[in-house]
């Protein structure tokens, strides 16, 4: 017998306020066409003031549990992937914990930047194989509207807030690819091209939060070719190939990247979700956030295999296969 990380419930949350593109006409070089044909984003929300990255995760955690039919003490551990906690300790996962009542189990926060929640999701799938758990909340949460330039006009226009989570619960599987959960993962990071996408302040630098700072063309000939490698890779290790996949849920940076990941695995884009239209890059948050409109919207149903992939400041990169 196998034992399989299985989704038992998704949800998100997206703060109140609606940015269009029209909006950053008033301040900036730009137009809502520039964008677009640049991005594919056409909206993203901004987090109120006062709203903490913390408070996201918290209302996606909730949906998530609600969608699933579990109380947060049915929750062994939670792992939160985000770049902008709201001090720099304690974890967001711990304050997640206070905020849902959750008085037992324990949380911690990964940092991967747009790739976090892939390397949550290969953590809490680990922590469920090795029985450290048996049941982990897994959420993607950002406010990357409050490390933005926003006199940059190439970067300031692509990023939103948002979270989303999903309820992994270990089950008994056959070892098969048929079984659901996760099946694979696959991980990895190359610190010499730190410059391509950081954020220029922390703690032992600068003591201040600091401001993104993105080499856009560069990135995305890196993007492209690392998130078909990774995907071929996780793939690979369970004997599956492109045709096998129902869905790509991808990193929602760039419809272009998007668009070019999705030629080179041989898919249509019919069988990706795609979200980045309405939230723009909400970095470690992008996948669950698709993950969880993807299942609202009617296309990922229960047996669908997934691959979700993601590329990000480090650069970090990865990918998970998942039968849903």
């Amino acid at each position: 017998m196998t034992i399989r990380a299985v989704v038992q419930g998704v949800g998100h949350y997206l703060p109140e306020r609606i940015v269009p593109n029209s909006e950053f006409e008033k301040t900036l070089d730009t137009s809502d066409e520039w964008i677009r044909s640049r991005s594919g984003i056409e909206r993203r929300h901004f987090a109120a003031d006062g709203e903490t990255t913390s408070d996201l995760a918290t209302h996606a955690a909730r949906a998530a549990l609600d969608n699933a039919g579990l109380n947060p003490d049915d929750i062994d551990a939670i792992v939160v992937a985000t770049s902008t906690p709201d001090l720099t300790f304690p974890s967001v996962a711990t304050m997640v914990q206070s905020k849902l009542g959750m008085t037992q189990g324990f949380g911690f926060d990964v940092q991967a930047v747009c790739a976090g929640f892939i390397f949550a999701l290969a953590n809490a799938n680990a922590l469920i194989l090795a029985g450290q758990a048996k049941r982990v909340l897994v959420v993607g949460a950002e406010t990357f509207s409050r490390i933005m330039d926003w006199e940059d006009r190439a970067t300031c226009v692509l990023f939103g807030d948002g979270a989303g989570a999903l309820v992994l619960a270990a089950e008994d599987g056959t070892g098969q690819t048929a079984d659901r959960g996760i099946l694979s993962a696959d991980l990895n990071s190359d610190g010499r091209y730190r410059d391509m996408l950081y954020v220029d302040g922390g703690v032992s630098t600068s003591g201040t939060a600091g401001k993104l700072r993105m080499q856009g063309n560069p990135l995305f000939r890196q993007a492209v070719e690392k998130l078909t490698s990774t995907a071929h890779k996780a793939l690979e290790k369970v004997g599956l190939s492109d045709s096998d996949v129902n869905w790509i849920v991808p990193h929602q940076a760039n419809i272009r990247i998007i668009q070019g990941t999705a030629k080179k695995m041989g898919l249509s884009m019919d069988n990706v979700v795609v979200t980045v239209q309405d939230h723009g890059n909400t970095s470690a948050a992008s996948i669950p956030l698709a993950m969880s409109v993807g299942v609202e919207r009617g296309q990922i149903k229960k047996g669908d295999l997934l691959v979700a992939e993601a590329i990000g400041g480090g650069l970090a990169w990865g990918s998970v296969v998942l039968r849903w």
